[in-house]
């Protein structure tokens, strides 16, 4: 639930439709009621039309400068009504524990787009709710003992920064009885995981540099199981690790669940010791009294999977892994002003990794000024509205774990009163600089140019690689505005479709360059800020998640989009006819 300004919202519960507005009687206050708007509406449960009640109602402003945020409760009978509303455009939500909002069979967690006029009264707004499915089971290791403190994910695919990954939606720690339960999933297609708990024996062991021994490991004293690396003579060490539905270990072989509205889905996972995948390296430049630590990330779950202790003579090795894409991240603090930093992309097969050397390097201090353009002193918007962050050009986010280890890093940076901002501890590897801003600054703002060296460095990236980088960048109010409707065969309007600018190729893999809306309650949308260049518009009327990052969905739609050239400042009106459902 969110915490809105004191004044700006008002609830009535009663027995007829609760409602949120601004007080007024008479004078001035009736002038003022006249120029608000009002929306009322009723929420029900699909399938069906059963009203739900206690569902909070969040009219959330675009621009927060201008309208503020108003909250209302269904009564009874699923109604709510809300008064007194600043003409604006709003985010309507709904939110009720177990249910999610549907529109045309897909959630709807950002709510719908309204835009509201001066005496406006919206009425008869239909909210559908569709109960939330949830999965559950039981862990046990081979002899069916419960399996305390496993951590069992809830996935789905998704597509960001040109790559696919599984992004984690769900996930729970299984009981003393090996019990877990996670719910509140929108209806849809999942993938399950299990992670073992953490072997704090093994750590132990490590830290004092003795030969690692997993819980209930097993050995075997004579032979080499299959794609195992051991000589003759030598034990083999198995341990658990990471299972996914159905019980298998590599996550190309998971089988997808499909989960229906309201169900509850059973996913046992009985787990059992297999041969232990191992990455063995060391870390150079290790100073007397500093502190190294070592983590793997997974390049496709985007989460960081495992961790190891860093031996005194800087080795370092990570048990339990299973094959597949991942990065070595590594750190070195509290021997230097700034922490040392290294990475390293590795693949992971069916043997044990072993020779690998990190050296970590400086972090990078990036420093800079924000200077406006186009913009007369009086109409500026106020620099403390405004964020810069840091996007890795690869679209690797393991670089996040590594900027959390350092010191004084904090992305995005604020940019301070005068325009200045500045990145502490910045680890190795090419950025995009993104301009950001929160819901008072006008939306019309585009970062124009950045400059590091005398070079323009916006499209290529800023290469880092340790001292200090002074940054040079302007920012546009002249962003590109895009405004029309968007209708169906028939010409009627379509509510809610996805409108989506695509920018040209070399782009496709930032997502910033992207922009999104969704069509008000009269089919209308508009997209503000963009930058000059060459886009693709499509509109769907709906999309499962954000396919449009992904450049296999927009070949099917090859020639379905209208192709747009947009100067700075030009103002352009589209009408468009959407994509259907039957289509997609």
């Amino acid at each position: 639930m969110r915490i809105l300004p004191l004044g700006l919202a008002v609830v009535l519960l009663g027995a007829s439709a609760p409602l949120a507005h601004a007080q007024s009687s008479g004078g001035a206050g009736a002038t003022q009621a006249s120029a608000s708007a009002v929306v009322e509406g009723l929420v029900t449960k699909d399938p069906g039309s059963e009203p739900v009640k206690k569902a909070l109602i969040e009219l959330i402003a675009e621009n927060q400068s201008i309208g503020g945020d108003y909250t209302a409760v269904t009564s009874a009978a699923g109604a709510f009504r809300i008064e007194g509303i600043v003409p604006g455009r709003y985010r309507l939500i709904a939110e009720r524990t177990g249910f999610v909002e549907m529109e045309k069979h897909q959630p709807r967690s950002a709510g719908r787009l309204l835009t509201l006029t001066a005496g406006q009264e919206l009425k008869d707004v239909a909210i559908r709710l569709q109960p939330t499915a949830a999965v559950d089971g039981r862990v046990t290791d081979e002899d069916g003992d419960a399996m305390a403190n496993a951590q069992v994910a809830v996935l789905r695919r998704t597509f960001a920064s040109g790559h696919s990954h599984w992004e984690q939606v769900g996930a729970e720690q299984t009981n003393d009885l090996g019990e877990y339960r996670i719910a509140g999933l929108p209806a849809g297609q999942y993938y399950i995981s299990v992670t073992p708990p953490p072997d704090f024996k093994s750590l132990i062991e490590a830290a004092s540099n003795v030969p690692a021994v997993g819980p209930k490991e097993q050995v075997g004293e004579h032979q080499c199981p299959p794609h195992t690396n051991c000589g003759a003579g030598e034990s083999v060490i198995t341990s658990y690790i990471t299972t996914y539905y159905p019980g298998v270990r590599d996550h190309t072989q998971a089988a997808a669940v499909q989960l229906r509205e309201g169900e509850d889905f059973p996913a046992n996972f009985s787990l059992t010791p297999s041969p232990s995948v191992t990455i063995r390296g060391s870390i150079g430049r290790v100073p007397p009294g500093a502190s190294a630590a070592v983590m793997l990330r997974a390049a496709e779950f985007n989460s960081t999977l495992n961790g190891a202790e860093v031996h005194n003579d800087g080795s370092f090795e990570i048990r339990d892994v299973s094959p597949g894409a991942y990065t070595l991240l590594a750190t070195v603090t509290g021997a230097a002003p700034r922490a040392l930093l290294a990475r390293q992309t590795i693949e992971v097969g069916q043997e044990d990794t072993t020779e690998i050397h990190l050296v970590p390097q400086p972090g990078s201090e990036i420093r800079g000024r924000l200077q406006w353009e186009n913009k007369s002193p009086a109409t500026k918007s106020d620099f403390s509205q405004f964020f810069l962050a840091l996007r890795p050009t690869d679209g690797d986010e393991a670089v996040a774990d590594a900027f959390a280890l350092g010191e004084g890093y904090s992305n995005p940076a604020h940019v301070a009163a005068d325009g200045s901002f500045e990145w502490n501890n910045v680890p190795p590897g090419r950025y995009f600089v993104v301009l950001a801003a929160d819901g008072g600054a006008s939306p019309d703002w585009f970062l124009k140019s950045v400059v590091a060296g005398g070079r323009e460095i916006s499209e290529s990236g800023l290469n880092v690689n340790g001292g200090t980088i002074v940054l040079d960048t302007i920012a546009s109010s002249d962003g590109g505005v895009v405004n029309g409707m968007v209708s169906n065969h028939k010409g009627e309007p379509v509510i809610n479709a996805t409108v989506v600018l695509i920018p040209e190729e070399h782009f496709r893999s930032r997502s910033d360059r992207y922009k999104t809306t969704v069509t008000d309650q009269s089919g209308s949308f508009v997209l503000h800020g963009i930058p000059p260049g060459s886009y693709t518009f499509f509109a769907w009327e709906s999309v499962d998640g954000e396919q449009y990052y992904n450049p296999e969905f927009l070949k099917s739609f090859e020639g379905r989009g209208k192709a747009l050239r947009i100067a700075e400042g030009e103002r352009a009106n589209i009408q468009f006819e959407a994509i259907p459902d039957d289509q997609r």
